[in-house]
């Protein structure tokens, strides 16, 4: 038998029991060693606002609509998307995977999970990495598809608004992408790990007028892009305000709610801003035939693995698996004392 973290209601999470499937001939078995908790998504689902929980996705017309029926959405069984694990059995015609090695994936918080053989053989981590690096393969997409949309050139500014986990790979990877960087947060602890981290200025939005201060930088002419990855919109206005005529604000953040701080009519309407989103399930028209979601993964792994971005760096808490009620009500509680927040599997 296998547990997974199931959340019953807003704010109530249980341990559910279920029984471990049988494994086809081409399908291998993973014991997750690690579970990355993500303080944004997550969260919203933990406190009851995700649109998914609320209305109906249709896959066909890509539109929510309202749901047909009152059935409750909980509890759910298929939330979290930071996962690392350990193959410890191979169906009978598995090739390409061996037990012991490490894949890493999103199969959420649960003690195993059984994936197809050629995922677990694209998905593989290096014998020699640190198996906690595979909980940052989807976070890390989420990054680095942010800044091939942003499509940033050498010398250019870029202004990366929130330095949340995504926000602070965001820093290391326009600065990796020869950007000079403006990282802005409310939390100065952030701000000292984006510092750190690569960031060649750091401001807070709660001591300066941001956009401002970013024109001031640029001698007047703003951002070549910003890019908002807090899920904050009135840090997404502050995001299009800061940028340059006619250059590009990137909204990558998650955004829940009404649209309340976003004020279309002043500076995007101004200064022409092309507001692009930036969504994981898809890169742009233009690299698709080139990049997609493997790929993405693929490459935060091996950034990290030659120590040209630091994730490890980012992990502020590893619980036991067992103690998540407790660190989820802490994040819920005190979001800023943490970055990225781990689960260990025994």
């Amino acid at each position: 038998m296998g547990k997974v973290l199931a959340l019953i209601e807003p704010g109530k999470i249980e341990f559910k029991d279920y029984k471990d499937e049988d494994l086809n001939a081409k399908e291998v078995r993973v014991k997750t060693l690690y579970s990355g908790i993500s303080a944004g998504t997550e969260l919203t689902s933990y406190r009851g606002f995700n649109p998914h929980l609320n209305k109906s996705w249709n896959s066909d017309l890509r539109i929510f609509e309202e749901k047909e029926n009152e059935m409750s959405s909980y509890p759910i069984t298929n939330w979290g998307y930071e996962e690392v694990g350990e193959v410890i059995e191979v169906g009978s015609e598995v090739d390409r995977v061996e037990i012991g090695e490490t894949v890493y994936g999103t199969w959420g918080h649960r003690t195993t999970a059984v994936l197809a053989e050629d995922f677990a053989a694209d998905h593989r981590l290096p014998e020699t990495a640190d198996p906690i690096y595979g909980i940052f393969s989807h976070i890390g997409s989420i990054g680095l598809n942010a800044i091939l949309d942003a499509d940033i050139h050498v010398g250019e500014t870029a202004a990366v608004f929130g330095q949340g986990v995504p926000g602070q790979i965001v820093t290391q990877l326009a600065k990796l992408n020869g950007a000079r960087v403006i990282a802005l947060d409310l939390n100065p602890e952030r701000l000292k790990t984006a510092k750190k981290m690569g960031a060649d200025i750091v401001l807070n939005p709660a001591e300066v007028e941001a956009a401002k201060e970013i024109k001031k930088l640029t001698a007047g002419r703003g951002a070549d892009v910003s890019i908002e990855i807090s899920g904050s919109l009135k840090a997404l206005h502050q995001a299009i305000k800061a940028t340059a005529y006619s250059g590009k604000t990137i909204a990558s953040g998650f955004f829940a709610g009404s649209s309340q701080g976003l004020n279309l009519g002043e500076e995007f309407h101004h200064n022409r801003i092309q507001l692009i989103c930036s969504q994981i399930s898809g890169v742009r028209p233009e690299l698709s035939y080139r990049w997609d979601r493997l790929r993405l993964n693929q490459t935060i792994m091996e950034l990290q693995q030659s120590k040209k971005i630091d994730l490890k760096g980012l992990i502020t808490q590893i619980e036991g698996f067992k103690d998540a009620e407790k660190l989820f009500k802490k994040l819920d509680q005190k979001p800023k004392d943490a970055l990225q927040t781990v689960l260990k599997f025994d």
